[in-house]
């Protein structure tokens, strides 16, 4: 097998043209030959670089609509021949099939079609044929053969030409087709996926899993593990797509937690919102008429835990919110976008990571959830159901207020991002007590409240926070055990999905106490 393979042909077929002109002239300088179709090759002949169309060099016309172009035995023999065998050479000399030492090919957008809500038949059209089959042939010879699929390769290409004195070593060749194979997996991926879901599969019989490398990660929840950050949808707003303007290298729970702070802010969307996060579960979530109200009340639920935590914003972050929270130490904010006034105030903290997302994400957006179990993956649909008002159910004798009511709507909101077993307490849009993980659904109630009288006590309350305030449960109350402890919690009403085989002794607990309770319906466990 040769070390280093002279490029003398090229074939250049690419639908995105950035850095095309630049990468051609290069080429031409090497004394590379350019063979090329359509607009590639029309884009290169602008510019004053010597092409050949494909066409011309298969003396086969683009035919059934540019369908068929590159299908050709003269393109792939060129590919695939292998220049140490005696027969290839014969043959290739016998039927007139140069060899291609060069393929720079990238494909039809069908992602970015499907994105755009185009029809199917549309859809259909960019698939790529010929381009993923050119791609797969010098792949295969990249003994050969060099192939270029991403326009941020051109540069190491340029530079490999370079050093190799018009050629590429074996190493980078062996990269690339490893690159150039992922390419089309992801390509092949995305359209049977595509293909899966216009026949009403959500689950089809083979799931294929495919996602650009972003960055490689210091280390994964411990040091001792390693990781690294793929991204599968460049058009999601959140974490993945997000432009970080200032601090450190994001780390593993950095992106894992941050994530899970925007998604829930992005709940809200009807006032500004904050909501600060610790391990992947809320410390604090408030509403307010502006950022820093909002902002001030959801840190007043904890002021321990959010020290070293992740800030979301669901509005453009302001010069006063900005220096509220520069007043203790945090891991990362994020936020749609920030004024000038905050930028600077948060430019002094040099270590805070600062991401803006530029709109808000979707809580009703259709995604698969994914994880991993020992020989296996578990996958489901993403929990993107919202409280329905027309399906609130009022179970006891007194009915809520108003203002319980927009509460109750509020925490279990919050709730739906908490890990099970969940208990949230709110009043007036911002949670004071957030009970998270246990095993016990009384003892989250127990944790929540307690924590909410340490905060009252702290802050000079005569009377805890939870006092008044309304109550969230992510699933049923198995036994009024749970509804009792929140009863002693001084909270006035509680939603919870129902559906328990106790559901009566509930509800009469409930009325005993005369509380409000609403049955949402709907069962939020987290895990």
């Amino acid at each position: 097998m040769p070390h280093v393979q002279k490029i003398t042909r090229a074939l250049i077929s690419v639908t995105d043209k950035t850095g095309l002109v630049s990468l051609g002239r290069a080429l031409a300088t090497h004394g590379v030959d350019i063979l090329s179709t359509g607009g590639s090759a029309e884009t290169l002949r602008q510019a004053g670089i010597a092409v050949t169309e494909v066409a011309d060099y298969t003396g086969f016309p683009e035919m059934m609509d540019g369908r068929v172009k590159t299908l050709h035995p003269r393109i792939h023999g060129g590919l695939l021949q292998r220049r140490d065998s005696p027969t290839h050479q014969t043959e290739a000399e016998a039927h007139n099939i140069p060899p291609i030492d060069l393929i720079v090919v990238n494909l039809y957008p069908f992602r970015e079609t499907v994105a755009k809500g185009a029809d199917f038949e549309t859809c259909v059209e960019n698939i790529d044929i010929g381009g993923p089959a050119m791609i797969r042939s010098a792949a295969k010879n990249h003994a050969f053969v060099t192939v270029v699929t991403d326009t941020a390769d051109y540069d190491a290409l340029l530079a490999e030409m370079k050093a190799q004195d018009g050629g590429t070593s074996l190493a980078f060749r062996k990269k690339q087709a490893a690159a150039a194979y992922a390419y089309t997996a992801s390509y092949d991926s995305a359209i049977s996926t595509w293909f899966a879901a216009q026949g009403g599969e959500s689950f089809p019989e083979t799931l294929t899993l495919t996602a650009r490398k972003q960055q490689s990660l210091r280390y994964g929840e411990n040091p001792h593990q390693t990781a690294a950050f793929y991204v599968h949808d460049l058009t999601c707003a959140g974490v993945a797509n997000a432009l970080q303007v200032q601090g450190k290298e994001l780390s593993y729970n950095n992106i894992n937690d941050t994530d899970a702070a925007f998604d829930l802010v992005s709940e809200f969307t009807d006032q500004p919102a904050v909501a600060i996060i610790k391990h992947a579960n809320p410390c604090g979530v408030a509403l307010g008429p502006d950022l820093l109200t909002a902002y001030r009340r959801a840190f007043a639920c904890d002021t321990v835990s959010p020290f070293g935590g992740i800030i979301a914003c669901n509005r453009p972050l302001d010069g006063a919110t900005a220096q509220a929270i520069t007043e203790i130490f945090s891991e990362v904010l994020i936020a749609p976008d920030m004024d000038n006034e905050a930028r600077d105030i948060l430019a002094a903290k040099k270590n805070l990571r600062v991401l803006l997302t530029r709109r808000m994400g979707d809580p009703r957006r259709q995604d698969l959830f994914v994880k991993s179990v020992a020989g296996g993956y578990l996958a489901q649909s993403r929990d993107n159901r919202v409280v329905d008002l027309d399906a609130l159910r009022c179970v006891t004798k007194r009915q809520p207020t108003d203002q319980e009511k927009a509460d109750m709507i509020f925490a279990f909101t919050v709730g739906k991002h908490v890990k099970s077993n969940t208990i949230v307490y709110a009043k007036n849009g911002a949670t004071v007590g957030i009970g998270a993980g246990q095993m016990s659904r009384v003892d989250s109630a127990l944790i929540a409240a307690r924590k909410a009288q340490e905060e009252g006590e702290k802050a000079g309350f005569k009377e805890s926070p939870t006092r008044g305030s309304v109550a969230a449960s992510d699933a049923f109350f198995p036994f009024a055990d749970g509804l009792e402890a929140i009863v002693a919690a001084g909270a006035t009403a509680v939603i919870q999905p129902g559906g328990s085989i106790r559901d009566a002794d509930v509800i009469e607990a409930a009325d005993q106490a005369g509380l409000a309770m609403l049955f949402a319906g709907i069962r939020h466990f987290r895990h």
